[in-house]
């Protein structure tokens, strides 16, 4: 397999300069590294600049609605466990309206990679605020700059048992491409929360900003990922230094395997021609 395998030929709708072209050719390569075949790979999205992704690679695809990316990418998980099902999202589209499934699904654990574009910005909808915005961030709609909190993604991740986390750059698509295959090999919900500089909308958060602070956290011999506390703390760094690479992961038992699914003949191979579903329209009259 090689890149031009997983070639489309939609026109890119991206701007000139924007942070998904790192990430599209970080994520063709790790699927290249891994031997897959389009065949065997399901991209999944919501609505967003992100998730538009899923068409410029040749794949199966499933687009869903705004923040309704991961129960779908976790159904057809469950159904096919043979497919590699990766969720390709945005800031807004997955801790914004998609919170209470992001949350609910790493309580899960079903064995998905969740790749977030996380820009900033909403960038689809012309530049207002999103939940990872930095305070004090002037936007068209905050005129008077971002006055709430950021949502701290891999500080929740590892809060609630993630057993991958990972945050990578999409101007590195070397190390990019790692983490990603990193996090389809993890068995269980894996997320890779990726910086993405948005070049029209976010004039703060750049690739130079970005240059100047961040570093490769797994560089240091001495960090333990495997160590909750300090993961916990090294993602709580944001600001003057912004850590790269996997922050937490943790061994831990899939849905699939907790619930007995993964011992059980995959749903997409069960024989259903012989079924009789009267009794069942029976229930409903």
């Amino acid at each position: 397999m090689n890149i031009s395998d997983f070639k489309s030929n939609d026109e890119i709708a991206w701007c000139p300069g924007c942070g998904d072209f790192g990430i599209l050719t970080s994520l063709k390569k790790a699927l290249v590294a891994l031997g897959k075949k389009p065949k065997d790979v399901l991209l999944v999205s919501g609505i967003g600049q992100a998730a538009k992704l899923p068409h410029y690679i040749q794949s199966n695809c499933f687009n869903g609605l705004h923040g309704r990316a991961i129960p779908p990418a976790a159904a057809a998980k469950i159904a096919n466990r043979n497919l590699t099902v990766i969720v390709t999202t945005g800031d807004g589209d997955c801790y914004g309206e998609g919170g209470n499934h992001f949350m609910h699904n790493i309580r899960r654990n079903v064995d998905i990679t969740v790749i977030v574009h996380n820009n900033q910005i909403y960038g689809l909808t012309k530049g207002q605020a999103s939940p990872t915005t930095d305070p004090g961030y002037e936007t068209k709609v905050q005129t008077g700059g971002v006055i709430l909190e950021p949502l701290h993604p891999l500080e929740m991740a590892i809060a609630l048992g993630c057993g991958f986390v990972a945050r990578g750059y999409s101007a590195d698509t070397e190390h990019l491409s790692r983490l990603i295959i990193e996090g389809i090999t993890h068995k269980g919900f894996a997320l890779i929360d990726v910086l993405q500089p948005c070049v029209t909308f976010n004039k703060k958060n750049t690739y130079e900003w970005y240059g100047k602070r961040i570093y490769k956290v797994n560089d240091d011999p001495a960090y333990d990922p495997h160590d909750k506390t300090a993961a916990y703390q090294k993602a709580c760094e944001w600001g003057e230094r912004i850590p790269l690479g996997i922050i937490y992961r943790a061994d831990k038992p899939s849905y699939e395997d907790k619930s007995g699914i993964s011992r059980m003949p995959a749903l997409v191979e069960t024989e259903i021609n012989n079924i009789d579903i009267a009794p069942t329209f029976k229930d409903f009259r």
